[in-house]
Parts: C-alpha cells; sequence; structure tokens
C-alpha cells in the first residue's frame, strides 16, 4: 500500500484517534527568511559540483569558487584596468566590462552563511569554513579592486559623535486633552 493518503482515506494516526495538531509555523524574521535561501542555496550549488561535495566535506576553497559563481549575477559593473572609464565613478557611456557582485552583498551574504554553518552545527567558529582567513582575504580584493575601478576609495565610515540635538524627546502632556 502506498504511503499517499488520499482526501477519503484517514490517515494512520486519525485512524487511531490520535491526532497531532499542525504544527504552528512562526514567520521569520527577513534576516532569517534570507539567511535560511542563503544556507540552501549554497548547499544547492556543492551538490552540482563534480564530483558533489557532502555539507560535511566542504571547505574554504568551495566557498570562494560558490562566490565566482555568484558574480554571473551581479548588477556591478567593474572596470578592468584597460577600460576608458576605469576609476570613473559616473562612466558617460556603456562598455563591455563585466557586471559582479557588489563587495557589500558578498560581505553580508558571508556573514549569514557563516552564521548559518554555525547553526547547522557546523562546529567550533575557528572550523568554520565562512570565517577562514582567505575569505577575509578575498573579500578585502574584492572590495579594493571595485574601489579603485569606480575611483572611489573605500573609507571605513566613522561613528558620529552624538550631540545634545541627536536626542530630542518630546514630552506631551496627556492630562490636558487639548495637547497644550
Amino acid at each position: 500500500m502506498s504511503s499517499y493518503n488520499t482526501p477519503n482515506q484517514p490517515s494512520s494516526s486519525s485512524a487511531s484517534g490520535h491526532q497531532k495538531p499542525p504544527p504552528i509555523q512562526q514567520q521569520l524574521s527577513r534576516y532569517e527568511s534570507q539567511k535560511r535561501r542563503d544556507w540552501n542555496t549554497f548547499l544547492q550549488y556543492i551538490k552540482t559540483l563534480n564530483p558533489p561535495i557532502k555539507t560535511s566535506q566542504f571547505d574554504h576553497t568551495h566557498v570562494l569558487s560558490f562566490l565566482g559563481y555568484l558574480d554571473q549575477f551581479g548588477k556591478t559593473k567593474v572596470h578592468h584596468q584597460g577600460c576608458a572609464f576605469f576609476g570613473q565613478p559616473d562612466p558617460p557611456s556603456p562598455c563591455t566590462c563585466p557586471l559582479k557582485q557588489a563587495w557589500g552583498s558578498l560581505d553580508a551574504l558571508i556573514g549569514r552563511l557563516r552564521a548559518a554553518y554555525d547553526e547547522h552545527g557546523g562546529g567550533s567558529s575557528d572550523s568554520n569554513p565562512f570565517g577562514n582567513g582567505s575569505i577575509r582575504i578575498h573579500l578585502r580584493e574584492v572590495r579594493e579592486s571595485q574601489a579603485k575601478a569606480r575611483g572611489i576609495p573605500y573609507r571605513k565610515k566613522k561613528k558620529r559623535k552624538k550631540t545634545a540635538n541627536d536626542a530630542v524627546v518630546m514630552k506631551k502632556d496627556f492630562s490636558n486633552p487639548s495637547g497644550s
């Protein structure tokens, strides 16, 4: 007999009189949804490698090849050094330079995959292939090359000191119904 139950067939749990309520699906945050989607995409990618790699067997080299694979879906124009528009933030006309993934997108992706790896029992954070030094070096090189290609030097954002004007709190007198 097939394990598939037609609508008219009772399931084995309902035939015995014990029915479990359906599990309550908690709405995931945007970050959690994206992290899950990224993790599933990465797992699908390593399964398509020749030979396929098991989840327990991948390392930082597979992560680097995944980042290279993702470049084909990028939307950021990265000019070659030989391009007439190399170093120009707003080129006046189109060129044949490739579209790649933006550094910020890759950095955020690696952060989510690093967290997902830890959540899926990946072991210690020292053994996390997404946190490997070669991944950090690759991301730094991508950041620098994209900044040079656009003619915009990358600078870390400095934290702004809070001033008295930043924390303006408005108090409303709720005892007065007119609001004044």
